[in-house]
């Protein structure tokens, strides 16, 4: 194959841009054959719409992580809503009230399924430096969590680590795993049917 020439200039192409790799599978002339959890975990895992529950400190760090300079859109993340009904990843950042633990848990079943929840915190994970009557200790309390991402409020690189983290998650769980008795068991524990 030759060099490509564009009115007459060599084209020079950019290889250090990493593409996504396809799933694993068998190529021919025309055709590639690879399995169907593979391709939805594929594009699931480059598909993720946050939904941010920020309640304090946290959320400024979310923001800075959103921004130019650490641009969370890099990774397949774009579109962040406000709207549980139309995202799948629920990031909660910050203090939680006992009272907002409900209002936390109707968000969480309002959101599409499949749905995966990151933990941005310590006050989201365990009730941070504020052990009192009135501050849920850590949202696993009152919905499932997948990921959790420590600090007071953890740096920017900390929030992408643990995106990349349910990526992981979602990239490689089976379209079936929601329909398995343990995810069932799991819902129940929470009293979510």
């Amino acid at each position: 194959m030759g060099d490509l020439i564009y009115q007459g200039r060599p084209v020079r192409f950019n290889n250090t841009i990493k593409m996504v790799e396809p799933p694993p599978g068998i190529e021919g002339e025309g055709f590639f054959m690879t399995k169907l959890n593979d391709v939805v975990g594929l594009g699931r895992k480059n598909s993720l719409w946050p939904l941010p529950f920020a309640t304090s400190c946290c959320g400024i760090e979310f923001m800075a992580t959103m921004a130019s300079h650490y641009d969370l859109a890099r990774f397949g993340s774009e579109r962040v809503g406000f709207s549980p009904r139309q995202c799948d990843l629920l990031m909660v950042m910050g203090t939680i009230a006992k009272k907002m633990g409900p209002v936390l848990r109707q968000v969480y079943l309002q959101m599409a399924e499949p749905r995966w929840v990151i933990a941005v915190g310590a006050c989201a994970s365990s009730g941070g430096i504020f052990d009192t009557y009135s501050v849920l200790q850590g949202i696993d309390q009152v919905i499932p969590v997948d990921v959790y991402v420590p600090g007071c409020p953890p740096r920017p690189e900390a929030i992408l680590d643990g995106f990349m983290r349910v990526q992981e998650l979602v990239e490689n769980e089976s379209v079936r795993r929601r329909n398995s008795p343990q995810y069932k068991a799991l819902l129940g524990e929470y009293g979510i049917q």
